[in-house]
């Protein structure tokens, strides 16, 4: 493996940039020592329409409670435009690149302004008030910004819902946090295919009218994607162009509370059932445009890409609150890397001029795969740092995305954070800090990672065990919509006073962490623990495997045994001797140990449109369970499942 590879501090890059090494250690040393004179201090990167009375009451303590900048007003869309107009009115807020390459859109500071207003007036107008949750179901469109800085305008909940998302999913997210406005299309565009958005909406509106005895929906707003034929229910329907002809462009912002809820996002948990993560307004928008600004090192002027969907909170912090909060120009992406050809992504970079990429081990997985001929047809030469999100990236990968696609002059800021954190907690400052491919590195201002054992006990120096935080910081969720008691039991009941990830981690003799995946991913293999993402990583490693899945199953000797899911280069086939081969591979880059008992070879892995592995699945048909698989809708592949079962191996 390629663990022991340590790129050095770029000096060229370390002169220029925000952190650098003594000014991460200085600000780190603050940030713990005296958290609340530390925060205070940042805050002034928003503009307040009135202070607060308290930086910071929060206990990791029954009863769990988090509340940052209490009593202090302002308002997350004024943040993120109104106080840009004077000076950048004129620059780009948002690049919209579309479906199709011929399609792109370039939308000032001073376009946002008028088009927010004006949908905040429609809301309005169609009795959304504040505090009321709006759902918003919608392809990689201008309008999904714009829908989510309307409602933070007016201070109502927007709900984004993923629009690869079922009809059955986007049923139980509206009823879940009792939404009674829709915002949609008529249909999405995706890698050249149409999503029926509308149709889904209706399917789960009748869903909820059966199932509920009344509809939560009171109206359907409407934008015109591709002029495809939809349904229309007069006086619940609305055409969203219809209704922004008759709105003004003018419409004041409310005041909210730090502690106003912003927004609702739903994300699985263990029992099947999402958990709706509430992030509130003050704390989360500092936290995101800091984090913004210091971990991608970025500087006015540049153009920065995060490939994400907004249906996620990587879209919400890093392509939406966090770069509008810091005047910045954000590019959003309607299509997929590998449409109309691999080079898709470089071909964007180099049109736009791409200054931070920022975007999924997946993605660079697959990209890889189809070698580095597509990225070497392109330029790429505005680019000055590359990140990644999502999952642990494996360094094999990080280094194809430093040597081939950076040519080693862009550092990578490796991420770790969840839907719950609000933004990143872990990644590397590139001006401040070494890179090690696959480590997260150090942590941000204001967090404290602890390593607890599997007894609670807190680990020190080198060590392996569950990823903590020990204290609270601005951006994290304050409960889970309607449930406080879940949230309390999903992240503070197992360790004392702390906050409990469910992921793995690995911290080094250097004080670098290593994600090594979901404690659910971390098998136990005769009472030895081996992370999931570290044998993935192994088998990714050997130059014939393109990605790979590793689960438990149920073992007749050790408990559990290691399952592991192939999917192996163009030009190689597969074999008894490729499988034994990736076996001892495995057995010499690890240890016997972490030897895969079960090799299943496949031409793809199940994905979510996000590029997120199913391992849920994975680990069903591994253990021989067919009968509870979910809902494969909301897969990009969902026949690889029936093939997967189909030829599922046995001891």
């Amino acid at each position: 493996m390629s663990e022991g590879v340590i790129i050095p501090i770029d000096e060229a890059f370390a002169a220029k940039a925000h952190i650098t090494k003594q000014r991460y250690e200085e600000l780190y040393r603050r940030s713990i020592q005296d958290p609340e004179g530390f925060w205070a201090e940042q805050a002034a990167r928003l503009e307040w329409m009135k202070p607060w009375s308290r930086v910071k009451d929060a206990s990791f303590e029954p009863p769990v409670h988090i509340r940052w900048f209490e009593g202090g007003k302002l308002n997350v869309a004024a943040n993120c435009i109104d106080r840009h107009l004077a000076a950048r009115g004129d620059q780009a807020a948002i690049i919209w690149e579309g479906d199709e390459p011929e399609e792109s859109k370039r939308i000032t500071y001073r376009d946002l302004h008028r088009q927010v207003c004006m949908l905040a007036n429609v809301l309005k107008a169609n009795g959304v008030k504040r505090g009321d949750r709006v759902t918003i179901y919608m392809p990689m469109i201008p309008e999904a910004a714009y829908a989510m800085l309307a409602c933070a305008r007016i201070g109502a909940v927007h709900s984004v819902v993923f629009g690869g998302f079922s009809p059955e999913a986007l049923k139980g997210r509206i009823h879940d946090c009792r939404s009674h406005f829709v915002i949609t299309a008529d249909e999405g565009v995706r890698g050249g295919k149409k999503i029926p958005l509308k149709a889904n909406v209706d399917d789960a509106v009748a869903r909820l009218e059966r199932e509920h005895d009344a509809a939560d929906i009171k109206k359907v707003l409407v934008v015109k994607r591709t002029g495809g034929a939809i349904d229309w229910k007069p006086g619940r329907d609305l055409w969203y162009h219809e209704e922004m002809a008759k709105a003004s462009p003018e419409c004041a912002p409310e005041a909210m509370d730090a502690e106003d809820p912003l927004f609702v996002l739903y994300t699985s948990g263990s029992t099947g059932n999402p958990k709706g993560l509430m992030h509130t307004s003050g704390g989360y928008l500092l936290y995101a445009a800091m984090t913004h600004e210091c971990i991608f090192d970025y500087r006015p002027g540049d153009v920065y890409w995060c490939t994400a969907d907004v249906g996620w909170v990587t879209g919400h912090s890093y392509l939406v609150y966090g770069p509008l909060a810091n005047g910045a120009t954000t590019l959003m992406f309607e299509g997929v890397p590998n449409y109309p050809d691999f080079s898709r992504f470089w071909q964007v970079v180099d049109k736009h001029k791409v200054n931070i990429l920022y975007t999924a081990p997946t993605a660079i997985r697959s990209l890889m795969r189809e070698g580095e001929e597509w990225v070497r047809k392109t330029s790429r030469k505005s680019l000055r740092l590359l990140a990644s999100v999502g999952e642990p990236i494996n360094p094999e990968a990080w280094l194809w995305y430093y040597n081939v696609v950076g040519e080693k002059r862009c550092p990578i800021t490796d991420t770790w954070w969840q839907t719950e954190t609000g933004g990143i907690l872990i990644a590397p400052l590139a001006g401040a800090m070494p890179l090690k491919p696959g480590s997260a590195t150090r942590p941000f201002f204001g967090v404290q990672p602890k390593v607890v054992g599997a007894n609670g006990e807190v680990l020190e120096g080198a060590a392996e065990g569950y990823l903590c935080i020990a204290d609270s910081w601005p951006g994290q969720a304050r409960t889970v919509y309607g449930d406080h008691k879940r949230f309390e039991e999903t992240y503070f009941s197992q360790v004392k006073g702390a906050y409990f990830s469910g992921d793995g981690c690995r911290r080094d003799a250097d004080g670098d962490y290593w994600i090594t995946g979901r404690v659910d991913d971390v098998l136990k293999i005769s009472g030895h623990r081996i992370g999931t993402a570290e044998v993935e990583s192994a088998l990714v490693g050997h130059s014939g495997v393109s990605e790979a899945a590793v689960v438990g199953f149920p073992h007749p000797i050790k408990g559990e045994g290691i399952y592991a899911y192939v999917t192996l280069r163009a030009g190689v086939e597969p074999s008894e001797e490729i499988s034994r081969e990736l076996k001892q591979w495995v057995r010499k880059e690890i240890g016997p140990i972490a030897t895969p008992d079960l090799l299943h070879f496949t031409p793809a892995l199940p994905k979510t449109r996000s590029g997120k592995i199913m391992r849920r699945i994975l680990r069903k048909i591994a253990a021989n369970d067919f009968g509870e698989l979910g809902d494969t809708s909301t897969l990009t592949n969902p026949e690889v499942v029936e093939l997967l079962a189909k030829n599922r191996l046995s001891l």
